[in-house]
């Protein structure tokens, strides 16, 4: 039997890390709300869950392995609508931001930010708001209004974005095609768009300007 009312709010956490997921539910659970909390390690999972389960909120990581988290923003907003989308992302870059606001999201806050944060912005998104965080919305807006130039991989696709971050953190074609569930060829077609379109000709020059941009990772998931 089910236990929810109508005025319980449901969100729905998507990470494909399970410690990630648990640690979001003990800290949304600390709010005292009642909230009742899905999970969903995939983009895919987390479409099905949505299909059987109406929700509130959605939390989204973007980096994620076959629908990144940007594709899946723009999924729910096309087939959900009324959905609300908070990004929970470990990239702090404004470029990051721009695109999860463009493609659909409502509020976006890193990785490292405290609980008490995120428990604002879960309650500012949920509640019909935007959120994000002042130094990121402060960068944002200069980039928006030509304060600060914008930088050449700006201009990338989103995934080429994914696969230029890849290459950067020292994954090879194989890899990088396995993981986001494409072909070695069309990752390397990837790979030569990026290369012309940041006139950088070799590997080792994509390396190094993903480095000087801080788009290198440990561990990339995208």
């Amino acid at each position: 039997m089910n236990t929810l009312t109508r005025s319980t709010k449901r969100i729905l956490i998507v990470d494909d890390h399970a410690v990630v997921r648990e640690g979001l539910v003990r800290i949304l659970a600390s709010a005292g709300e009642g909230w009742a909390v899905g999970e969903a390690s995939s983009g895919f999972q987390a479409i099905e869950w949505l299909r059987r389960e109406q929700a509130d909120l959605v939390i989204v990581d973007l980096s994620m392995p076959g629908m990144s988290g940007l594709e899946l923003i723009r999924r729910i907003r096309d087939e959900f609508g009324r959905v609300a989308m908070l990004v929970l992302s470990m990239h702090a870059e404004e470029q990051y931001a721009m695109r999860a606001f463009k493609a659909g999201a409502n509020g976006y806050i890193t990785k490292d930010s405290a609980s008490t944060e995120l428990i604002r912005a879960v309650l500012k998104v949920m509640g019909g708001g935007a959120y994000v965080t002042p130094e990121l919305a402060e960068r944002v807006v200069l980039q928006l209004h030509g304060g600060v130039g914008l930088a050449r991989h700006a201009q990338l696709s989103d995934r080429e974005l994914e696969v230029l971050r890849r290459l950067v953190a020292g994954q090879r074609p194989t890899d990088i095609a396995n993981a986001l569930h494409l072909s070695v060829k069309t990752i390397s077609t990837h790979k030569s768009r990026i290369q012309e379109k940041l006139a950088l000709p070799t590997l080792a020059d994509l390396v190094r300007y993903g480095i000087e941009h801080g788009l290198a990772e440990d561990n990339p998931v995208l």
